[in-house]
C-alpha cells in the first residue's frame, strides 16, 4: 500500500483529511501518533520536523498541510467524489470557504483550547472570551452565506465541507451554535450525518477525554 497517513483520530485537521479519503474509498494505512507508537512519531518527525500533522506519505513523496493533501489526492488518487470543482472560479470559491473554516472557525476555537491547556484559570477565561467573540462573528456570517445551500459551496460536497465538518464540530463544543443560527445548525447536523464524517467521529470517540474544555455528552 503506497499511501500512509500520520495523525491522530481526535485531531480536527487529521479528520479533515480522513473525510476526503473516506469519501472516495481511497486505500491507505493510518499510523496514529502518540506515546504508545514511538516508531510512528520518529518517522513523522524525520519527514516533517515542524511537528505538524497530519502528514501524507505516497511512496517517496511527503505531502503536508490539509488543503494541499486533499488537492494532491484529487490529482494523483482521484475517486468518484470530486472535492475541487473543475471550473477555476468555482474552485476558487471552494478554496476560500476552506480557508474560512480553518482560519475563522477552527483557529478561533483553538484560542479557547490553548487557554485551557495552560492550566491557568485567568488564561482559560481569556482564551474562551476571545474564542466566543470570533466564533460569533463567524457564525453570523455563515448563517447568511449558507442560506439556500445543501453544502458549503452549493449542491456538491467539496473540500470546503471537509474543513467545515471538524471545525463546526469542535467549535460548537466550545461555544454552542445558538438557535439564532438555524441554517448553520442544520448544516452542522448534515455534516454529522455524512457517512465519511460520521466514521471519523466514531473513530475519535475513545479520545474525548482529551478535550480540555470538557466534551459534551452529545454528538
Amino acid at each position: 500500500m503506497s499511501l500512509v497517513l500520520y495523525g491522530h483520530p481526535f485531531s480536527s485537521y487529521t479528520q479533515k483529511v480522513l473525510i476526503a479519503l473516506y469519501e472516495n474509498g481511497t486505500p491507505f494505512e493510518f499510523r496514529s501518533l502518540g506515546p504508545d507508537k514511538p516508531q510512528h512519531s520518529a518517522e513523522w518527525l524525520r519527514r516533517w520536523p515542524l511537528r505538524k500533522f497530519p502528514l501524507l506519505v505516497d511512496g517517496e513523496r511527503t505531502v503536508v498541510e490539509t488543503s494541499i493533501i486533499i488537492e494532491y489526492l484529487q490529482l494523483v488518487h482521484p475517486g468518484p467524489v470530486r472535492l475541487l470543482p473543475a471550473d477555476p472560479m468555482a474552485a476558487l470559491d471552494v478554496r476560500f470557504l476552506d480557508r474560512f473554516f480553518d482560519l475563522h472557525v477552527m483557529n478561533a476555537m483553538q484560542l479557547a483550547v490553548d487557554g485551557a491547556l495552560t492550566g491557568n484559570p485567568v488564561k482559560r477565561q481569556e482564551g474562551l472570551a476571545a474564542a466566543v467573540e470570533k466564533l460569533e462573528r463567524a457564525y453570523a456570517w455563515l448563517e447568511g452565506q449558507l442560506s439556500g445551500r445543501t453544502w458549503a459551496a452549493g449542491a456538491d460536497f467539496t473540500l470546503a465541507d471537509c474543513a467545515a465538518a471538524p471545525s463546526l464540530f469542535y467549535a460548537d463544543w466550545t461555544h454552542r451554535i445558538s438557535e439564532a443560527y438555524p441554517v448553520l445548525r442544520a448544516y452542522r447536523a448534515r455534516l454529522l450525518a455524512r457517512p465519511s464524517f460520521a466514521r471519523a467521529v466514531d473513530e475519535a470517540r475513545p479520545f474525548r477525554r482529551l478535550f480540555p474544555l470538557g466534551a459534551p455528552d452529545r454528538d
